[in-house]
């Protein structure tokens, strides 16, 4: 069987050597842990706690504001110094609880104890999953228990783990895949205990011959779960691009993974479903990277949300050449950062740091209708028609060139010759037709 993939998409330089072979750290917060209400797509948790509260590891500070949303889980113990507005990775100012480690680490009763999870049923585990606080850990932080609660569940036909990894220079779910492995089939087969019609696909990029051998060897006696080697190719871990890649079928802008008959999610996440599933642990830690050639001592850390990514940095050794970029995140889908005040959150990924802003140094010049933005793109649409829409605001035009369908990937921006900045255009008039989308419904 050859290796899956899609079409279009590049070969950026991967970048991973400089982490992929540091076993994962823990890493014991200093100060201060900020928990934002809005760490997901939906509505803002509300906050369950007052100041002067004392809290544990495991307590839940906030509560889930609506069907899309998720509760916020404190991952030490403490006391409430502050609920404040504080800043994100992403520029967003959040209304947020900051709690005052003490050092001590008093966790909720029964956190860590085994629970057999064929002994739940459907709902006592989507319920389970709510209220561990569970979401896409891969990024896009949609909550788990409304992606795993479909409106036809006998219609979904695959379950896929995204153990792609493909944005250039994170190495988090390698290590993840490497070190703990068990706890990926563990989670998968409990997700598979909702879908009755259901085989688990785990994806990998043939990048990492290592973890694919592994997770291959654990699954051999799964009769629903199989590892199907990935082509290693930006953006592989894509949503769209995985399901076309293992599935062969095709979804767009309008439509969910479950119209299709697939659920996916990050390998992170399903090693968290297994934690609060089997092992009564809610979500309070991250995987993250630190990495890129302004980095002292690149590596890969088990990092309790909140925690500030300051502590991050010094962990790592703090930097051996003063950077010209920080990005929370990888090169191509990552926000660039003015300064390192800002919490982990669920939907941190890596803290990635770079001697010279290569962006920056660019250019742009006029587009000279070479193609190439088309022959990569994913999506399968034509950027330079959607870049002319984009400079005149013709949000009709954007629409009507499909450029809602753009996944925001940057595959265009990264082979464009003339160094266009397309991929931000499109996020801006994306945001602009989803606005007034809203104005009119």
């Amino acid at each position: 069987m050859g290796l899956a993939t899609f079409k279009g998409g590049i070969h950026p330089y991967e970048g991973k050597e400089l982490s992929k072979n540091k076993p994962v750290q823990i890493l014991m917060p200093k100060g201060d842990l900020v928990y934002p209400m809005s760490q997901h797509i939906g509505a803002p948790a509300r906050p369950l706690v007052s100041v002067g509260d004392k809290v544990l590891a495991g307590q839940k500070i906030g509560e889930a504001g609506g069907f899309i949303s998720a509760n916020v889980i404190a991952s030490v113990s403490g006391k409430v110094k502050a609920i404040e507005p504080r800043r994100m990775a992403n520029g967003t100012i959040v209304s947020s609880v900051v709690v005052e480690n003490d050092g001590e680490y008093k966790t909720v009763e029964g956190i860590g104890k085994d629970r057999d999870p064929s002994s739940l049923s459907k709902e006592e585990i989507r319920r389970i999953i709510k209220e561990a606080g569970i979401v896409g850990l891969g990024g896009a932080g949609f909550p788990t228990h409304v992606k795993l609660t479909p409106k036809d569940e006998n219609g979904i036909q695959y379950i896929l783990v995204n153990g792609a990894e493909c944005e250039p220079y994170l190495t988090s779910d390698y290590r993840m895949m490497l070190e703990e492995p068990e706890k990926i089939v563990g989670g998968l087969k409990v997700i598979l205990q909702l879908f009755d019609n259901a085989k688990g696909v785990i994806g990998i990029e043939d990048n990492k011959p290592e973890a694919i051998a592994k997770l291959t060897g654990l699954v051999k006696n799964e009769p629903r779960i199989t590892v199907r080697p990935l082509r290693t190719k930006y953006p592989q871990g894509g949503e769209r691009s995985l399901i076309y890649a293992v599935t062969g079928k095709k979804v767009h802008a309008s439509m969910l993974p479950e119209d299709v008959g697939c659920i996916v999610d990050n390998i992170d996440t399903v090693i968290s479903i297994y934690m609060a599933v089997c092992k009564q642990t809610p979500l309070m830690r991250k995987i993250i990277t630190v990495t890129g050639d302004a980095v002292a001592e690149p590596g890969n850390f088990n990092v309790k949300l909140g925690t500030n990514y300051q502590e991050l940095l010094e962990a790592a050794g703090g930097f051996k050449t003063e950077p010209e970029k920080i990005i929370s995140g990888g090169p191509m889908m990552g926000q660039a950062l003015f300064g390192l005040d800002i919490p982990v959150s669920k939907t941190s990924s890596a803290l990635t740091c770079f001697t010279k802003d290569q962006v920056a140094e660019m250019e742009p010049s006029p587009c000279i209708r070479c193609g190439k933005c088309v022959s990569v793109c994913p999506s399968h649409i034509i950027p330079v028609m959607m870049m002319q829409a984009a400079l005149h605001d013709d949000c009709e035009a954007f629409e009507r060139f499909n450029g809602m369908e753009c996944m925001e990937c940057g595959s265009c921006t990264y082979v464009c010759p003339a160094k266009r900045p397309l991929t931000q255009a499109f996020r801006e008039m994306r945001k602009t037709v989803a606005a007034n989308r809203r104005k009119k419904g």
